[in-house]
């Protein structure tokens, strides 16, 4: 989900990153190789803003890049660095204690809280930092009363939580669940035997936990590290809200507030610098990972023993994630959502809503098409030319908001400005202005290309249980394989269709920084809304839209747990 929700691992269910490739494929009777063309047409409208990127940003020369590296680059490099780091300590810390204590001991109300350790994930980080930006500043109702009770007139209580600290913790407590879900389902499939005979000669819970466990489960904490990861990269809102200097706000500002596009060139180069190796280090922690369950993983057998304080001790640590993560952000919104600044900004609720609306059904439907030709394609090709092609394509959703926003405005631009001469001097028609630039259209393809990968994941995991001797005898019939898609693969995808669709759908609700750089100037959505009376510290008004975006991540944050639990 945009961001930020997913499955547990990004291919393994309706959500997915485009860190992982796609699943294997179902092979199926050789189609004609002229199919293998749209195929190879869509996957290169997905690549553009990759390959813009890298044409565009050594324009300029090593002047440009020099000068950016005596002025601003050091500090976006370090702020970034630091924001990861420290974001994917906490992340990890949390994911791992919490995920080991549920699958390894027993402890009141260790059944609610492996479910409930997953809704953090429904909390979009922007909203988070909203919150906790009003709670705990210095004029916040947290300060307030500590500067009460220790009888502190005048200075602050805590540190500052607009700060790079401050954001961290905000995006740390929101995006653990990537690394607990993963981590969990780890640990419940290593095996008891191996736990057991560390535990027969004379190693206590906590060495059998470090030299057992956690180097076995290693592969799988590492892929979930490695989302989190790329879930910081892409913020905007956080970073953006604490005055973090990180590569998504200095492509903003370069773009938006100074108009070197120049610059927010050269920055989302070496911002994809840092995509790739990402990509790489999730992508080899997945032939490391485990499928194997023994009894004890079937029985839920616990591996500890906990006395009573120490159950009381799991329990309130399993407690204070979900805690800080969801039930803070959820109430804090519920009490402004009843004051009378939010209801009184409710006016124009339902034109937010509508816009939000028609831009996620149609973003939906063009990546429910697109994912569906291309799964199709993959099925029956044996191209290595259309793997690749598809596995680039499949990247979107590593791709930061800003960083695809930077790469698709460089060459439609200079096409716009090319169609604009020629419509005016070969057809004599004069416009206002950039025909397609601005447009709702460059929106809706940007956030295609974002979310390609989460419906092309649902629809190719459908794909999979169809036999291919359904085909087989469809084409025995005479059937093309157009009427075949048609015929037999879309009705029997309806439901990996709708899931993935909803998906999309969600996910484009929550999307921020693309929409912000995209959007026309007549568009608002609830999350753009939400940021903006958030940034003009009007978060009761915020509030209301604030809990239908949260809200709206609460669905696959149930299919995330559904595909965990299996």
């Amino acid at each position: 989900m945009a961001v930020q929700v997913s499955r547990i691992s990004r291919t393994d269910g309706p959500q997915a990153s485009a860190a992982h490739g796609p699943a294997r494929a179902r092979r199926a009777p050789a189609m004609p190789r002229g199919w293998d063309w749209p195929a190879l047409a869509l996957a290169a409208l997905a690549a553009l803003p990759i390959i813009a990127i890298l044409v565009a940003a050594p324009a300029g020369g090593m002047e440009a890049l020099a000068h950016m590296a005596g002025s601003v680059l050091p500090r976006y490099v370090v702020n970034t660095a630091a924001l990861m780091l420290l974001t994917g300590t906490l992340a990890g810390v949390i994911g791992v204690g919490c995920a080991w204590l549920v699958s390894a001991a027993e402890f009141p109300g260790r059944r609610v809280l492996a479910w409930a350790l997953v809704l953090p994930l429904a909390v979009p980080a922007y909203i988070a930092a909203y919150i906790y930006a009003d709670l705990l500043d210095y004029a916040g109702p947290v300060q307030g009363a500590l500067r009460g009770l220790a009888g502190n007139g005048g200075g602050g209580v805590l540190p500052d939580i607009r700060s790079l600290p401050g954001g961290a913790f905000v995006l740390g407590i929101v995006l653990y669940p990537y690394v607990y879900l993963l981590a969990r389902a780890a640990f419940a499939a290593q095996s008891l035997g191996q736990f057991r005979a560390a535990r027969s000669l004379g190693a206590g819970p906590w060495r059998a936990f470090w030299r057992i466990a956690l180097p076995a489960a290693r592969p799988a904490i590492a892929g979930g590290l490695a989302l989190v990861l790329m879930e910081v990269l892409a913020d905007f809102g956080v970073a953006e809200y604490f005055a973090i200097p990180t590569f998504s706000t200095g492509i903003f500002r370069s773009w938006l507030a100074m108009g070197d596009k120049q610059a927010a060139l050269k920055l989302a180069a070496i911002m994809l610098l840092f995509v790739v190796v990402l990509v790489a280090l999730e992508a080899s922690t997945r032939s490391g990972r485990s499928e194997s369950r023994d009894a004890r993983a079937r029985a839920g057998t616990p591996l500890v023993e906990l006395s009573p304080a120490l159950k009381a001790l799991a329990s309130l640590a399993c407690a204070l994630p979900v805690l800080l993560g969801f039930l803070v952000p959820v109430l804090h919104l519920g009490g402004l959502a009843a004051t009378p600044a939010a209801l009184g900004a409710t006016r124009d609720l339902a034109a937010y809503a509508e816009d939000s609306l028609w831009l996620g059904l149609a973003t939906a439907l063009a990546c429910l098409v697109a994912a569906l030709l291309l799964v199709f394609a993959r099925s029956r090709s044996h191209s290595p030319l259309v793997g690749g092609a598809i596995r680039l394509a499949t990247l979107g959703y590593a791709l930061p908001g800003a960083l695809l926003a930077v790469g698709l405005l460089a060459p439609l631009g200079a096409f716009d400005v090319e169609l604009t001469r020629f419509a005016r001097d070969r057809l004599g028609y004069a416009p206002g202005g950039l025909l397609l630039t601005g447009t709702s259209l460059v929106l809706v393809y940007a956030l295609s290309v974002r979310f390609l990968t989460v419906a092309y994941n649902g629809i190719d995991s459908g794909m999979a249980t169809i036999p291919a001797n359904l085909d087989a005898a469809a084409r025995s019939l005479g059937a093309g394989p157009a009427r075949v898609l048609a015929r037999i693969h879309a009705p029997l995808l309806a439901p990996s269709l709708a899931g993935a669709g909803a998906l999309v759908f969600i996910d484009t609700l929550r999307e921020l920084p693309a929409t912000l750089i995209l959007r026309p100037f007549n568009l608002e959505t609830l999350a753009t809304r939400t940021y903006r009376l958030a940034g003009d510290e009007r978060l009761a008004e915020a509030s209301i839209p604030a809990l239908i975006l949260l809200a709206a991540g609460i669905l696959p944050v149930i299919l995330l747990h559904r595909t965990a639990s299996r």
